[in-house]
This record gives C-alpha cells, sequence and structure tokens, in this order.
C-alpha cells in the first residue's frame, strides 16, 4: 500500500513521525538580545504544533555566536542557558510532533556587516557581482579552526539533545560551512580535507561520527545536503550520491535534499548554470535517481504548496515532504490538507532578472512574514 501524506514514518532508530509532512528549516532571525529564543519563537512553532506538521526542524541555530548568518539568530554553545531551548522543544512538541534542531556554520556566508568570524575552507569570497562587496574576503580555515568547528557542532548537538529535542539536522547545504567543505569551487585545500570527494566530505563524516558517539543511537540525526550547487563545476547529483553512501556507514536517520546558495539561490527555484527548474518541487526531477539507490531514507524539500504535488514527492519513494515557504504563511497547511485537499496556497514570487538580489529578497519577505505570525497574525 502506497505512503500517504498522513501515515506516520517510523525512523531507522524506532523514532515514530506522526505523519510524512515536515516543516523544513526556515531562518527566522527572531532570536533575544541574548540570542537565545524566546516568545517569538515559541509563539511561532506553537502555531506550527497546532498546524498539524509531523516534523518540525528549526531555522539555523548556529553553533558560534560570532560567526553568524544575519542578525536575530539563535546561538547554542557551551556558556548558552538551557531553560528557553527546553521551552521551545515542549511548545514544538505538544502536539506529538517530533522536533530536530538544525545546526550550522555559515563559513563564508556572512554579512560583512555582521563582523565576527569569515570562515572558510578556502580563502575565495561570495560572487554576486556588484553586490560582492557585502559580504567580506573570508580567512582560509587552519587545523586548529576545523577542530574548534567540529567540537562546537558536537557540543550543540549534546546540549540539543539536553533541552529535550528529538533530534539534530546538520546543515550542509545551501553554500554554509559544511558545504563549502564538499564543493570543489569552494574548497582548493590540498591536506586531507580538499582534493577528492571523500576528503571534500571528511568534515561532514567526522562531525556526524562524533555526534552519534555524544548523543547515541535514539537521538535522530539527519543532514541536510544539496542535490546540487547548480553552478558550473560544482557539487552535483552524482556527488550528493556518493556522499550519501558515505554518511550511511553512520547509520544516519535521514537526509533531506535540496539545492543552491546564496550565489546559485536554487533553493527559491533560480538556478545559476541555466538549468530549469520546475515551478514547484523544484529537485525531484532531479533527484528522482537518487531514491531507488539511497541507503538512506530521503527527505525532499524546495517549493512545495500542493498537496498532489507533496503525494507526487511520496509516489516517487521519498519518505518525507519538506515545506517551508507555504508553512510560513499558512501555517495550518496540514490540517487545511485534511479537511480541504484542493487547498493551494498563495504566494508571492520575486521575478528580479538578478538571481541573488532575487534570492535574498525572497528570503526577506518570507522573514517579514514570520515576524507577523511571531505576533499572532496567522496570515
Amino acid at each position: 500500500m502506497p505512503n500517504n501524506l498522513f501515515s506516520s514514518y517510523t525512523l531507522p532508530n524506532g523514532g515514530i513521525i506522526p505523519n510524512r509532512i515536515a516543516k523544513a528549516a526556515m531562518e527566522e532571525n527572531l532570536a533575544n538580545a541574548k540570542q537565545q529564543p524566546d516568545a517569538a519563537l515559541f509563539a511561532l512553532y506553537d502555531a506550527w504544533a497546532k498546524g498539524g506538521v509531523g516534523l518540525m526542524i528549526t531555522g539555523n541555530v548556529m553553533v558560534d555566536r560570532y560567526a553568524m548568518t544575519g542578525p536575530g539568530g539563535v546561538v547554542l554553545q557551551v556558556d548558552s542557558d538551557l531553560a528557553p531551548f527546553t521551552q521551545w522543544a515542549n511548545i514544538a512538541k505538544q502536539k506529538q510532533a517530533r522536533v530536530w534542531m538544525q545546526i550550522n556554520h555559515p563559513g563564508r556566508q556572512v554579512f560583512k556587516a555582521m563582523g565576527g568570524k569569515n570562515l572558510a575552507p578556502s580563502a575565495i569570497a561570495l560572487d554576486l557581482g556588484k553586490h560582492s562587496s557585502m559580504f567580506s574576503q573570508p580567512k582560509a580555515m587552519t587545523n586548529e579552526d576545523i577542530a574548534d568547528v567540529m567540537t562546537r557542532f558536537v557540543t550543540t548537538a549534546s546540549l540539543a539533545q539536553q533541552a529535550g529535542f528529538d533530534g539534530v539536522q546538520i546543515h550542509a547545504a545551501h553554500g554554509y560551512l559544511l558545504a563549502q567543505f564538499l564543493s570543489p569551487l569552494t574548497n582548493k585545500r590540498s591536506d586531507e580535507w580538499g582534493g577528492s570527494l571523500e576528503n571534500r566530505a571528511a568534515l561532514l563524516l567526522e562531525i556526524v561520527k562524533q555526534v552519534k558517539q555524544r548523543c547515541g543511537d535514539k537521538f535522530d540525526v539527519a543532514v541536510k545536503l544539496n542535490s546540487a550547487d547548480f553552478q558550473r563545476g560544482g557539487f552535483d547529483i552524482d556527488d550528493a550520491e556518493k556522499v550519501i553512501n558515505l554518511l550511511a556507514h553512520y547509520n544516519i536517520d535521514m537526509v533531506e535534499l535540496s539545492g543552491g546558495s546564496y550565489e546559485a539561490p536554487a533553493m527559491q527555484g533560480r538556478s545559476a548554470d541555466e538549468r530549469t527548474l520546475a515551478r514547484e518541487a523544484y529537485f525531484l526531477t532531479l533527484t528522482e535517481q537518487l531514491v531507488s539507490r539511497t541507503p538512506i531514507p530521503l527527505m525532499l524539500t524546495g517549493g512545495i504548496r500542493r498537496k498532489a504535488v507533496a503525494e507526487q514527492v511520496l509516489d516517487a519513494g521519498f519518505e518525507l515532504c519538506g515545506i517551508a515557504s507555504a508553512l510560513a504563511f499558512y501555517p495550518s497547511l496540514t490540517n487545511l490538507w485534511e479537511s480541504q485537499p484542493d487547498f493551494t496556497p498563495q504566494l508571492p514570487r520575486v521575478d528580479w532578472q538578478s538571481k541573488p538580489l532575487a534570492g535574498l529578497a525572497t528570503m526577506a519577505i518570507i522573514k517579514r512574514q514570520l515576524r507577523r505570525m511571531s505576533q499572532g497574525h496567522a496570515s
């Protein structure tokens, strides 16, 4: 019998997700001045919990307060107060949804105005054309920098577990630090962290291994991975398949497939290598080749807003369907689909000529809507 959106899913470690609809991560930028969750984020996750999703993946939680993607980012590190994180987890889990904390380091994708650390595998700056000056030149990481980042990921995962989260999703997509290591365009190292794909994947694999060792088998560990960078000569679908096979040695619970970066915001339907992406379920055609060959359960995210398309994702063999923007505007979308299967969210779209700038503008519109939601305006 084929899976349907409202059937439960049992993870490889035995954890149960009550339905197949996942709230994929969005960058909310709603932390308080202490870089903690408070009433604003609690209101957001209360709405999504009551809206019926089976899995919630938080927006970026950064592993280092000096490496931030923007103001209002949440940070969880060794000296953080766990109480607000515990409250956040409890609110998200109130209707039995499973909740994962997405943990991340931006690497070179740090706005110049933010200051702080700007690290990358190699000293290659972002290329956003005339807008490149928004980002500063990154510093190539030393072995000490790499060891520090590794420790931070593991510490943040352990603290998330202590706070009551069911798992973590390690962000290795969208051009952030771990994706920078994976891509031959941004990783030009000649040591054990660069060169072959196995070397470029070594940092991600070591973090996964250490998180599993620290947190145990019952704590969910997932990875967000680009199906492709959508830049010529970059990380591509065959690389994604190889990395999934490498991750399989560590018995992780899920890989979420997405795509793109600040330079090529394919996660918003815009590629930089002239590939045509669908208007909805952007990466479905590209990623279908992985489903029959993957040893790890897969989740697909990217532009999904209709129930029929979400079902198409499951029919293709994905275990979970990740939805982001549609849930920003319609937090009760899961419940709506149960009673109104043909309901289709109407979402704003920015069709500017500059793809990177259009991508940043789209992010800004969604953040504005999340801010409205956090103040009690559901739509």
